[in-house]
């Protein structure tokens, strides 16, 4: 069933809340629609439409590079093409080519600078909530994990599956984190991906994980997911079954359940998946649904994935595949497809690899563009929040995207007479400060002469220490194309997005 559908279209007109109609006859009210953010996005997005001509959408493919700022996607640009042997600067990464722009204000409800959780479900849900909650309104009490049930929210995923759309999601992250959660969980705990993660007061309160509530998860009209791939294997099984790849790990639940077992057992026709050979056998255009999970953890980055004999597919492997599968729904279907390490690679100051992540989920949708029809799929390219990776100084022309710069082919010295790197973070592991033995901060950069930057692995210098580089706080870019995608354009709050494809899919009106 779909979560929390008490609520009736008329019951939210008799309130005088809410201004958006919907189709009631097949498709509930979402739960959330008298929330202030909901009904402001709602309206916002009803008054282009209503001076800009619009057809409706059969897709929705939802494209989220986690953490994907614009400075990620201008060094991606000239990554990408310096890897192919071209001009970096004037290179076009697919998502680039779209004819359809916007900024997206990624403020939550509580805070500036904003989590992924909260910004995934502005996309999936239509408001905006708080940080390190999932799938909730503002009316939730962070305090009290059990206000998720009564302050919970109705996604996009779970109106095209009460409309008979087929509905998928696929991750390089694990799929209980933060973005792919949000299209079926709600939790005012984002780190509760498994039941080793909960507080014994969680517990106790009848709150459920998130991996529970992924395998819970029907939807109406239907029996939940056409597609789910991803990492995180570990969270669907118990901490005394060793790892199907890895002999020395096992899962994490405490509760003694097999998840991933569990929901094979729910259905007729269900596969399961757990390395690139279960992938590569299986038969993306026949029926039946698959649940892949090709890492206990995360998957692996781009830059890493082939390094080992554990083989994993590319995130454009997997778009290809979703879509195969989910085009033979003759209803439409709904995907979201999460770049999601370009993220842990910022955090982690290696912008290599962050790079790499990006470009790696601009091959998905630029695999996504060739095989779907754009009079019928609406495509959107976004970022859920950006991070403090900054370009600077004047390097010339062709200058390599993670190296040191340089000017008439002359290294540049900054006052401290030490070079410095294209790439840089605000904050991070790679912090110049560092703690003394007596407890003293001391700020001086090491000389980068004679080091190779652009080396696998190396970590961007940073100014402020910290364990784990932050998230940004400006806009993030929207890219889109296909039906409703002329609604995008100037400067929107992240929860209209939800709205445009809610509006184009006429899942709303």
């Amino acid at each position: 069933m779909i979560r929390n559908l008490a609520v009736s279209a008329l019951a939210l007109g008799a309130m005088g809340c809410a201004t958006t109609s919907y189709r009631a006859a097949d498709v509930p009210a979402p739960v959330q629609a008298a929330d202030s953010y909901f009904v402001k996005g709602a309206n916002a997005v009803k008054a282009r439409a209503a001076t800009r001509a619009t057809k409706p959408a059969k897709n929705v493919i939802l494209f989220v590079g986690d953490g994907m700022g614009i400075s990620t996607i201008t060094a991606a640009r000239i990554y990408a093409g310096q890897a192919k042997g071209l001009d970096g600067e004037s290179y076009q990464l697919a998502m680039e080519k779209l004819p359809y722009s916007a900024f997206s204000k990624t403020y939550t409800h509580d805070a500036q600078v904003a989590d992924s959780a909260p910004t995934a479900v502005a996309m999936t849900a239509g408001v905006k909530s708080y940080n390190g909650s999932i799938g909730v309104t503002q009316a939730a009490n962070l305090k009290d994990c059990a206000s998720a049930k009564t302050s919970g929210t109705t996604t996009l995923w779970e109106l095209g599956k009460a409309s008979g759309m087929a509905t998928g999601v696929v991750s390089t992250a694990t799929i209980t984190h933060a973005t792919p959660s949000a299209i079926y969980a709600e939790t005012t705990e984002r780190d509760w991906e498994s039941d080793a993660s909960m507080s014994a007061a969680g517990k106790a309160a009848g709150c459920k994980d998130i991996a529970a509530q992924l395998i819970d998860w029907t939807g109406s009209n239907g029996n939940g997911f056409d597609v789910i791939m991803g990492g995180g294997r570990a969270n669907f099984m118990p901490n005394t079954v060793a790892d199907p790849e890895y002999a020395d790990r096992k899962g994490r639940r405490l509760d003694g359940r097999n998840l991933a077992e569990e929901w094979k057992a729910q259905a007729p026709n269900r596969t399961l998946v757990t390395d690139k050979a279960g992938f590569d056998a299986f038969d993306w255009t026949g029926a039946g649904q698959v649940f892949a999970l090709f890492e206990p953890s995360h998957m692996q980055y781009d830059l890493d994935r082939n390094k080992t004999d554990k083989g994993e597919p590319s995130i454009a492997e997997m778009t290809r595949a979703a879509i195969t599968r989910l085009s033979s729904n003759p209803k439409g279907f709904v995907l979201m497809v999460e770049g999601g390490r370009v993220d842990h690679g910022l955090h982690a100051g290696d912008a290599q690899r962050a790079l790499g992540d990006a470009a790696a989920l601009d091959e998905a949708i630029a695999a996504a563009l060739a095989m779907t029809d754009a009079d019928e799929t609406l495509i959107i390219v976004t970022a859920d929040h950006s991070h403090t990776l900054a370009m600077q100084g004047y390097p010339q022309r062709g200058n390599p995207i993670l190296g040191l710069v340089k000017e008439n082919d002359q290294l540049v010295l900054a006052r401290d007479g030490k070079p410095y790197t294209t790439l840089s973070f605000a904050n991070g592991p790679g912090s110049v400060c560092k703690e003394q033995p007596d407890k003293k901060w001391l700020c001086d950069r090491p000389d980068l002469t004679n080091v190779d930057t652009t080396a696998l692995g190396f970590q961007q210098q940073a100014l402020i220490p910290l364990g784990s580089e932050t998230h940004g706080g400006e806009d993030v870019a929207i890219f889109a194309s296909g039906p409703g995608a002329n609604l995008f354009s100037g400067t929107v709050e992240q929860n209209e997005i939800f709205h445009v494809m809610a509006q184009s899919l006429r899942l709303t009106k």
